[in-house]
């Protein structure tokens, strides 16, 4: 199967490809008159001024480390329909939009799923300005839409200053950038086709009137039918572009994001050396009203990368509606989850404006983590204080890091705790309490075993409720638990810490220095946890820099390449001393490239007394 992050990365540049090498091709020094005189036809269908037309293309490009073939097929009947067609070996996709009625079919999976009557909802496929949908503001391919309301004679004038082109007269061809070759096939009418060379993939673009088209919504006789209501099916399409786009070409305002801090009740966010610190107290409604009010467009961003984007790749991936797979997930694990986390997901939700139930199945999301943890203390360390790593490999294809936020929580009646989360997103994957415990954890098989606390519901509960280690393995002990997972827990007030290994059916507990069949010899007052050739390094480090590790060197520790690619954040807890190290992944980076910030949870939290 295709990584995630190739399907979207193409997805996306076949949806822009129009836009950028359009653009790109009209503005050949001292050629552009009569380039942009051969493009104009296409201009003028990309500009809905001539109905019906059709948009053919087969690329070969780059994915996971070989050429793939890809086919792609738009024709545009009118301002209410069209078709769209996209074929890889692997997966394959088609959708079929007409004024009553949308079809998104899996052809791999015989499988459509079919919304019908009337659209309402703002996100929807129709064809008239649909690319402004797709396309938001978070999207550097955003400011490049109105050239398409400009005549090809303005692109070339603004993106000649900006784009090196050379018309090389003998071959017919323009030369963009020294690396990218467009051919134009055609004269003054369509078809024209538009032929693309880079220098390690290729395409080509038919433009043509389309007047073979059909008009009729094709049957798929032999095709499972699975309805939706058409205006989930139309947003869920809508919008997995639009939060992919932002993802593949970040705006500034994602990548360099307005520092603003403020307060509501029972609230307040605040910037320290770039990082989001929310700080929530209260009642459950209390705590969740106040994370709706400051994290609104977070909790956005993170609802469209994992309901929209993941969930719409998702659904190509298994054939299964990825709402329906959410639901059905979340009636299981429901009974399990406390009644006060319900309660602050209802009030979040309602802050938000958005459905309670769709609030409370995102939040069971979490699963199959790919990650690394450690604990090392006593004479492992310089100081024998206890230094416990956490490394979260998971998902910044899906630009989860638009979403970071740590949470710093004093709920009423229960234990303080910082939590390294996501707007929208009230469970735990990494967190440390005010009495000195401190968890993280990766994920293992089993999915698809949901009947027992959901993992980051169990992770918070033990922040809110346990005060010693042995309380954490009692909590663990005596819950009834999901799939397959690992942990490492730490106390910094005894300097313990031990290795779990959970399924539904047993829990095994790793005492530090302890052989084990998986993780390998035993390191003296270490907990070392991981998989592969990560183990293998974070083993080899941690026995390197035995009895001289401190707060850098742990750090250091949980650097590349024991951190994946998909690193997502990194955490070191000092829990003796109430601090904790956050590094959280950007648009360029892994966590374990970026600076790590210094949050003391103490501080905070006399602070918010």
């Amino acid at each position: 199967m295709i990584a995630f992050r190739s399907i979207i990365r193409n997805s996306i540049l076949l949806a822009g490809m129009l836009v950028s090498f359009s653009t790109t091709a009209l503005i050949a020094e001292n050629h552009w008159i009569s380039l942009t005189s051969r493009l104009r036809p296409v201009h003028e269908s990309l500009n809905q001024k001539q109905e019906p037309f059709e948009i053919t293309g087969q690329f070969d490009l780059p994915i996971d480390g070989r050429l793939q073939h890809i086919e792609l097929s738009l024709s545009r009947l009118g301002p209410d329909a069209f078709d769209l067609s996209c074929t890889h070996k692997d997966f394959s996709l088609q959708i079929q939009r007409r004024k009553d009625v949308t079809v998104f079919a899996l052809p791999h999976h015989k499988v459509r799923f079919v919304g019908q009557g009337t659209v309402t909802t703002e996100d929807h496929l129709a064809p008239e300005k649909l690319l402004s949908r797709l396309f938001s503001a978070d999207s550097k391919i955003a400011q490049y839409i109105p050239l398409l309301n400009t005549t090809p004679d303005t692109w070339a004038l603004l993106l000649g200053q900006f784009v090196d082109i050379e018309y090389q007269a003998n071959k017919q061809q323009w030369l963009v950038e020294d690396d990218v070759v467009i051919s134009i096939l055609g004269d003054r009418s369509l078809p024209v086709t538009l032929k693309v060379t880079g220098k390690d993939w290729n395409g080509s673009l038919r433009f043509s009137n389309g007047q073979s088209v059909k008009q009729t919504v094709s049957e798929w006789a032999d095709f499972k039918t699975v309805e939706i209501d058409r205006n989930e099916l139309e947003r869920q399409l809508t919008r997995g572009v639009r939060r992919a786009a932002a993802v593949l070409a970040p705006a500034a305002r994602l990548t360099n994001p307005q520092q603003s801090s403020r307060k509501v009740e029972h609230g307040e966010l605040r910037w320290v050396d770039g990082q989001r610190i929310a700080m929530l107290s209260g009642t459950p409604e209390e705590i969740g009203l106040a994370h709706a009010k400051l994290l609104r467009e977070e909790a956005i961003r993170c609802l469209d990368s994992v309901l929209h984007t993941f969930g719409t790749v998702q659904t190509v991936r298994t054939g299964r509606w990825f709402r329906f797979d959410l639901d059905a997930a979340y009636a299981r694990l429901s009974p399990h989850i406390p009644e006060d986390h319900k309660r602050e997901l209802v009030a979040l939700a309602d802050g938000l404006g958005w459905d309670r139930k769709l609030v409370q199945s995102l939040n069971v999301f979490p699963e199959l983590f790919h990650c690394s943890g450690f604990a090392v203390f006593d004479s492992a360390t310089v100081d024998g204080k206890l230094y416990h790593g956490r490394v979260l490999d998971y998902m910044t294809t899906i630009g989860l890091q638009d979403s970071c936020v740590t949470f710093i929580v004093a709920p009423d009646g229960k234990y303080s705790f910082a939590n390294i989360g996501y707007g929208g997103f009230t469970g735990s994957v990494s967190g440390m309490n005010a009495e000195g415990i401190s968890l993280g954890e990766m994920g293992g098989k089993g999915e698809g075993m949901w009947d027992g606390v959901p993992m980051a519901t169990l992770m918070r509960r033990a922040l809110e409720e346990c005060r010693t280690l042995d309380e954490v393995k009692n909590l663990w002990t005596q819950s009834p638990r999901t799939c397959e997972y690992y942990y490492v827990f730490s106390d910094g007030k005894t300097n313990q810490s031990v290795g779990v290994a959970a399924t539904p059916q047993k829990i095994e507990f790793i005492l530090p220095g302890a052989d084990h069949e998986l993780l390998g010899k035993g390191i003296r007052d270490a907990v070392v946890l991981s998989a592969g050739s990560r183990l293998e390094k974070l083993r080899e480090r941690v026995a390197e820099k035995h009895g001289k590790i401190d707060a850098e060197t742990a750090m250091w520790l949980m650097s590349r390449p024991v951190a994946m690619q998909s690193n997502l954040h990194n955490v070191l807890f000092i829990p003796a001393d109430g601090v904790l190290y956050v590094a959280n992944a950007d648009h360029q980076h892994p966590a374990a490239e970026r600076p790590y910030v210094k949050i003391d949870l103490r501080a905070l939290l006399q602070e918010m007394n």
